[in-house]
């Protein structure tokens, strides 16, 4: 077993969690993580241990942050919702109405909705040169001009390099702010959370470093240009060492490079786990959180070819790719490597986990699913 001190507070109710965090160090080769959980609004497990990076000399301390890749398209979606239910987005109207140039390429009749929930088909931006991703004028330039895979609403498939700039986009179409900024005044700093796109916005001493896994599907699929992934993240800006790149923690790329930890996350996911409202702070009403985790699809992704259960911009419960708990209406956002966060909103739960070693396969791994499973056995008991 590894010599690891474990950090913070455990309501004894999760004593199996706490313990489950303990053995991911200890026989499922964690690093560096923390895990999170809310209920009822109220912080009940805040746990963190290990290192902030892969050489050991920098411990994971309670302020730590660490890229949790995917999880941010959880954020992109909230973003557009808040949006939705200020009345300035209709749900079910073309994007072209707010965004007049995203109708190049035979797209004027794709709808929100259609782009939100997977179906528009915009899986690439072929015209954006290799390498293009941190520069954003190029790459919305790039999805204006994309051709969609099929007839947008006739399949469905996981946007997993564009959903952050098409959706960005939109809001910054809409609101007139870029969508780090927007998700910032308006989501991280009236909660208090420690999350945002990049890590301009807090000191580069906090942020830890992601080990890559070379059994990770998603590592070794977006370096391959002749997978769909491949074909998806050519944009990336080559690098040996990408998800550490000082280019990419700059940047503004919300498929991949949101920031934070799993206290931030819980956090925000604790407000639509209670209603939309949390601390004061309103992010969306109890019948748009109904409508955003409506079922849109269930089964075989025509990007990664797996089965992914997908609400309205957000993963559902899903006992393979996302599980969530027992709830089939928890839904959350996974980031490549095995971050994930969730609210439950009938258990008024919420759940957050980010390592810095990635996880193997395709999925939130075993750490991540033993984590999940304890808090549900601790609710249980």
């Amino acid at each position: 077993m590894p010599n690891i001190t474990l950090h913070g507070d455990c309501d004894p109710r999760f004593a199996a969690l706490a313990k489950a965090f303990v053995e991911n160090f200890a026989s499922r080769d964690e690093r560096g993580a923390a895990v999170c959980v809310y209920q009822d609004g109220v912080k009940l497990v805040d746990l963190w241990g290990g290192w902030a990076d892969e050489a050991q000399t920098r411990p994971w301390r309670e302020g730590t942050v660490v890229c949790m890749m995917s999880v941010g398209k959880g954020m992109a979606a909230l973003c557009v919702w808040m949006l939705v239910e200020r009345g300035l987005i209709d749900i079910d109207a073309p994007v072209a109405d707010y965004w007049p140039e995203f109708a190049g390429g035979g797209k004027g009749d794709i709808s929100v909705r259609t782009l939100i929930t997977g179906k528009a088909g915009l899986l690439y931006a072929d015209a954006a040169p290799d390498g293009a991703g941190y520069d954003w004028a190029a790459m919305t330039r790039a999805y204006e001009l994309q051709v969609p895979e099929w007839v947008p609403g006739t399949k469905h498939g996981y946007h997993s390099a564009s959903a952050g700039y098409l959706l960005g986009e939109l809001v910054r179409r809409v609101d007139g702010r870029p969508i780090d900024r927007f998700l910032r005044e308006e989501v991280a700093v009236p909660l208090g959370a420690d999350y945002g796109y990049g890590t301009g916005w807090l000191e580069q001493d906090r942020v830890a470093d992601i080990i890559p896994n070379p059994d990770s599907h998603t590592f070794i699929q977006t370096r391959d240009h002749s997978t769909k992934l491949g074909r998806a993240w050519r944009m990336r800006p080559a690098s040996p060492d990408h998800y550490n790149d000082k280019r990419l923690r700059a940047a503004l790329m919300p498929s991949t490079n949101g920031h934070g930890n799993a206290r931030a996350v819980a956090h925000i996911y604790a407000a639509l786990a209670c209603g939309g409202t949390l601390d004061g702070v309103t992010l969306l009403s109890p019948d748009t959180i109904d409508r955003l985790r409506e079922e849109s699809w269930f089964g075989p992704c025509e990007m990664t070819d797996r089965i992914f259960r997908y609400a309205q911009g957000f993963f559902l419960n899903e006992p393979l790719m996302s599980p969530m708990g027992t709830n089939p209406r928890a839904f959350g956002h996974p980031g490549a490597g095995g971050a994930l966060g969730f609210a439950d909103p009938e258990a008024r739960l919420a759940f957050s986990y980010s390592p810095t070693v990635m996880c193997a396969g395709g999925g939130i791994g075993e750490r991540c699913a033993k984590l999940v499973e304890a808090t549900y056995a601790g609710m249980a008991a």
